[in-house]
């Protein structure tokens, strides 16, 4: 994906496949994001995107599933 970048967080919180699910799908809705994979077994998720995601909206997304950014 020429162009992209790539960031890390980890989310506090995740615990079963639903959470994964949740995070996934309100990560997915950032305009940009062309990818989301989250970990569950290591509380990590990885976004690619388009350009650079701004932090706040990685927080947000992440709440609004019901979780935080460590």
């Amino acid at each position: 994906m020429t162009g992209s970048t790539t960031a890390t967080w980890q989310v506090v919180g995740m615990t079963c496949g639903h959470c994964v699910s949740a995070v996934r799908e309100e990560l997915s809705a950032i305009e940009g994001v062309q990818s989301v994979d989250v970990v569950l077994e290591s509380g990590s998720v990885t976004v690619v995107s388009s350009g650079p995601l701004e932090p706040q909206s990685v927080a947000a997304a992440v709440e609004e599933a019901g979780y935080q950014l460590a």
